[in-house]
């Protein structure tokens, strides 16, 4: 075996920052990012929002410039499935037959798209939704404008998606399982607020109303048929109906899961020997809620990514940060800290929905747990207002919350007392 090798599999955001990581912390040793994907890693936000409206290029995707790699001694095998992890023996089989040895194993594989089994899924003009070439071929098929578009899924990328759509100038009708998108992460009421906004900009909802079969004249996608029996003509489909972790290769060799993540401690180990894993496929302990919680958002890969490479060389590092994600949809631009887990009932609001300029904060045992900032000032830093309320474990009143007159840099000096 090569003298401490660390081999990473998945070329991703967690997987190229872990590399990137282990170099900045002095390891000298061999490392090896093993992809998939033909493409150096690269970050995918930008492909449902930026990337496809064409406001960002291409040196927007890269997590570190291409020859960082060579200049700093990391090996990139692109293309390149991982067939088969041997534990004990600590070895990977590789799509091109051969093996690889490792001291240090990071399983960084991300996720894929969920497929649901609809009769004419595999006509042209119907794709999924998660790689750059997605995002590309998308783009060619909404940047002349005038073409009916069924987006199937409401969720985060769901809207995103039919954003972009609307924005070219398409038809967008948008099919989702609930009475309200967005409903089952921020609840009904910002779930209504997105669902006016896009009503606003043009795209039709059917909810709740899922897709029976889509169909197709010579090949080519021509209309959905809802379960309602309703006909909705389509030039293109896309389909975003969440993702499913990539956990086969952990699973075949008998790593611990636990629902459908691959079990970690705080600092990303998991209950194997040697192997850590980080983003979407971790399911990791997190020292705040004392409970395990996987996340597909990108500051959980950027940070684990982190967390592993450091532990990987003996360091005292845990996955501690506050859960963030943001989204851009028409002119709402919304950032959000917390733990989805933990809410319930409606949230605090301060600002007004009806302006789009607000802050939503949630609460749980009077504990800020979760905290939303839509078009507000950056120059109030609410999302770091919002993650120190989380940190401080410390009830507020929701009228402090919610009134202006209180900076938002003074909330919390607005502590109840007790706490």
């Amino acid at each position: 075996m090569a003298v401490e090798r660390i081999v990473i599999v998945g070329g991703g955001l967690a997987g190229a920052t872990a590399a990137k990581t282990l170099r900045a912390e002095g390891f000298s040793g061999p490392v090896v990012v093993v992809a998939e994907e033909a493409h150096h890693p690269y970050l995918r936000p930008p492909l449902s929002k930026e990337y496809l409206l064409g406001k960002a290029g291409d040196d927007a995707l890269p997590v570190v410039p291409e020859g960082w790699y060579a200049e700093n001694g990391v090996e990139l095998r692109l293309g390149e499935p991982v067939t088969h992890l041997d534990p004990g023996a600590r070895t990977l089989s590789l799509g091109d037959g051969s093996r690889l040895e490792y001291a240090s194993l990071l399983l960084a594989t991300g996720a894929r798209p969920r497929s649901i089994p609809l009769p004419g899924s595999g006509l042209d003009g119907v794709s999924t939704f998660r790689t750059v070439e997605n995002s590309l071929r998308l783009r060619a098929g909404l940047v002349d404008g005038g073409r009916n578009v069924v987006m199937i899924g409401s969720g985060w990328i769901g809207m995103e998606l039919a954003a972009a759509a609307s924005t070219y100038g398409n038809t967008v009708t948008l099919l989702g399982p609930a009475k309200v998108p967005l409903a089952a992460a921020i609840g009904s009421e910002l779930g209504g607020f997105f669902r006016s906004l896009h009503e606003a900009n043009g795209v039709r909802f059917r909810l709740p109303a899922s897709a029976a079969e889509i169909t197709g004249q010579s090949g080519r996608v021509t209309g959905v048929v809802t379960d309602a029996g309703d006909v909705l003509p389509a030039d293109l489909v896309i389909i975003a109906v969440g993702v499913v972790p990539e956990v086969a290769l952990a699973e075949s060799a008998g790593i611990g899961l636990r629902n459908g993540g691959i079990l970690t401690d705080a600092s990303l180990r998991t209950g194997t020997p040697g192997i850590y894993a980080a983003g979407d496929v971790a399911n990791a302990l997190h020292p705040f809620t004392g409970e395990h919680h996987r996340s597909e958002h990108w500051s959980n890969a950027l940070n684990g990514g982190k967390v592993a490479a450091k532990a990987m060389l003996g360091q005292d590092a845990v996955l501690d940060t506050i859960p963030y994600f943001y989204t851009d949809q028409f002119d709402v631009s919304m950032e959000y800290s917390g733990f989805p887990t933990l809410i319930s009932g409606r949230p605090t609001i301060r600002g007004s929905l009806e302006g789009k300029e607000f802050l939503a904060f949630w609460q749980r045992d009077g504990q800020v747990v979760a905290g939303m900032s839509v078009n507000w000032p950056r120059s109030d830093k609410p999302q770091k207002t919002i993650k120190a309320l989380i940190t401080a474990k410390a009830a507020l009143a929701p009228e402090v919350l919610a009134d202006p007159a209180v900076p938002l840099d003074q909330l919390l000096d607005q502590l109840l007392p007790g706490d």
